[in-house]
């Protein structure tokens, strides 16, 4: 069932004729705009880990409940990142933007005054909606507005938003957690979600061009079954290892997996009425650098939900020291991330992920060998190395992926990039969750000490994430240059 829904006419984009993003007014503005709003919700993505011992006891709720304030995020976000290319597609960039950052607002409002932990939930979800929409329209908008020979630079700073946000998130968490209440970590950024509204508001122009599109109102219910069933089942792969399911997990995965393969059948099908454009995947440098795109965000995640558990439980540190010591890494991948961002500009993406992948594997390996002794020194450096190979390898990907597809598949090519990140986080947490899980308790049940069998735990996760990184080494070899980039000076 098609749904056919007349396009706005209401455009005040780059002149006809002209290259895209050349001559438009306040260009500038409008990208600091859009990222430092996209930087505020994409931090909400990950603040909620290191506080969930504080709501257990305040709500009264056990972890395997407790762990829904980031589930229910992570579902929401893989139901309707699918559907914003569609959204933007049919609607001017102000109307998108004032949705996304409306209901940003409201969930954090809502969350900061939430009575009971189920209202904590909604409005979590609330803000996922908000989340979901603004990073693609942050990368369509850019890659619309912005000059091809100029675009790493500008994939540079949105990766400040996709790699360190959710890095500084634990950091933030830890530091208000350790003077305030956790419902200081949505008032604080409250008054920056209502400043960001009130400014887009007034300043966002149109720069793209609604069009008609027609909503196929079956494929949205099968990428919600697909990418939510996936999201669900990966997530809680983890809690089985615990023995803690309120279903099966084969469940959620059986149907996510066959919702999935109905889902790619009809969009091909559908072709230009597809609600999510697969054709993207007909180019093979959009292909292999969505592939390491979605390694590299299962390491970072894996590592970012991995490390905070080994510090704490292995070490014995406390949420603050915990949260200051993942800081490093993620101003690594801040500071990195424009730098890298020029130099794609000048010699394209090979020279610089294939160094990235090798420095991003060669730190997990190190980290393998971590254990119940290890110096907190030894630890900082090792995630500062990481979050430098990745920095390396985020920038050049994203612009050589989004860069390679033609100018109409931008918006879909952008939605696919989030649901892949999504989905490859969400697989990355299983993986290493679960491989910890299960280690650490077979060493707990042979009279290993606590802290030792956390740490054996963290090495038996980290040695599966060796594995895979080494063979995104040899992928990160067949990365190309867009053919629609040209090399700067």
């Amino acid at each position: 069932m098609t749904t056919e829904v007349a396009a706005p006419t209401t455009y005040d984009g780059p002149p006809a004729g002209g290259t895209p993003g050349a001559g438009v007014p306040g260009a500038g503005r409008l990208i600091a705009l859009l990222v430092s709003a996209a930087f505020v919700v994409i931090l909400n993505e990950t603040i909620m880990g290191v506080a969930l011992p504080d709501l257990m006891a305040e709500f009264g709720v056990p972890a395997t409940t407790a762990q829904w304030l980031t589930t229910a995020f992570l579902l929401t976000m893989a139901v309707v990142i699918p559907v914003s290319g569609w959204l933007l597609t049919r609607l001017p960039l102000r109307t998108v933007f004032v949705i996304a950052m409306t209901s940003f607002t409201v969930g954090t409002l809502l969350a900061a005054l939430a009575p009971a932990f189920g209202v904590l939930v909604a409005a979590r979800v609330v803000q996922a909606v908000g989340t979901a929409l603004m990073m693609p329209l942050l990368m369509t908008t850019i890659l619309t507005i912005v000059p091809a020979e100029r675009r790493g630079r500008m994939m540079g700073t949105i990766s400040i938003v996709i790699s360190v946000a959710p890095a500084v998130g634990p950091t933030i968490s830890g530091i208000v957690l350790d003077q305030l209440s956790w419902r200081w970590m949505f008032w604080l950024v409250l008054p920056i979600a209502v400043l960001a509204l009130v400014a887009g508001t007034a300043w966002i122009r149109n720069v793209t061009e609604p069009r008609r599109a027609p909503l196929d109102v079956v494929s949205v219910v099968l990428s919600a079954l697909a990418f939510g069933g996936l999201i669900y089942g990966l997530s809680s792969i983890g809690e089985s290892a615990s023995g803690h399911t309120p279903v099966p997990v084969w469940l959620p995965l059986v149907v996510g997996g066959a919702a999935l393969a109905a889902f790619v059948w009809r969009q091909l099908s559908l072709k230009d009425r597809a609600l999510l454009d697969l054709r993207a995947f007909g180019t093979g440098t959009f292909t292999v650098a969505v592939l390491l795109v979605a390694v590299s965000m299962m390491a970072l995640f894996g590592t970012l939900i991995l490390l905070p558990i080994y510090l704490q439980n292995a070490l014995g540190l406390s949420t603050l020291t915990t949260g200051l010591m993942l800081l490093p890494g993620g101003l690594t991948m801040g500071l990195l991330a424009p730098v890298v961002g020029r130099l794609f500009d000048r010699v394209g993406p090979r020279p610089l992920v294939a160094p990235g992948a090798l420095v991003a594997s060669g730190a997990l390996w190190g980290m393998t060998s971590l254990d119940a002794g290890s110096g907190q020194a030894h630890v900082v450096a090792l995630h500062v190395v990481l979050s430098a190979g990745l920095a390396f390898m985020f920038t050049p990907l994203l612009t050589s992926a989004l860069g390679s597809l033609p100018q109409q598949l931008y918006s879909h090519g952008s939605a696919i990039v989030g649901t892949v990140q999504q989905v490859a986080g969400a697989a990355g947490t299983a993986l290493f969750v679960t491989v910890m899980t299960r280690a650490s308790t077979a060493s707990a049940s042979d009279g290993v000490p606590a802290a030792e069998a956390v740490a054996d735990g963290v090495h038996a996760a980290l040695m599966w994430g060796g594995v895979i990184s080494a063979a995104a080494v040899l992928v990160a070899l067949a990365v190309r240059r867009p053919r629609a980039v040209t090399v700067g000076a």
